[in-house]
């Protein structure tokens, strides 16, 4: 059986579904991800074929030469990461509606985190050993 999972962006402008598995949450604390986010990111990520997005208000960003970032261009929430060629998509778990049923697992780019926060007892991994 396969599950799905419902989200939204703050004003239900743009919603997603994905039908299919979750990866465990992963936080990133990398400057893009705290200037994008006010704080860093805990995301998990599903595969493209997955995953149906709806809504017009949906805008991407490209923040780097390899990835670009979703948006609602309405109420500003951050929804979406997503490496150019890859075969899935990173989702912001507090964009997901009800409970999750995740655990973050993980964290990248440590080194990069706010002075004003304490970083989670989680492992660090290094963002190839993520799906690819």
């Amino acid at each position: 059986m396969t599950s799905m999972t419902k989200g939204s962006c703050l004003c239900g402008a743009v919603a997603y579904e994905v039908h299919g598995d979750l990866r465990p949450i992963v936080a990133c604390h990398c400057n893009q991800c705290r200037k994008a986010s006010g704080h860093y990111v805990a995301a998990t990520q599903a595969e493209l074929k997955d995953v149906v997005i709806k809504g017009d208000t949906l805008k991407w960003f490209q923040s780097s030469e390899t990835a670009k970032r979703g948006f609602c261009s309405n109420c500003g929430s951050n929804l979406f990461w997503q490496g150019f060629g890859r075969p899935h998509i990173s989702i912001w778990a507090g964009t997901i509606d009800g409970p999750t049923k995740l655990r973050m697992e993980s964290q990248l780019y440590p080194e990069s985190a706010g002075d004003y926060y304490d970083l989670p007892d989680i492992p660090v991994v290094e963002q190839s050993s993520l799906r690819e």
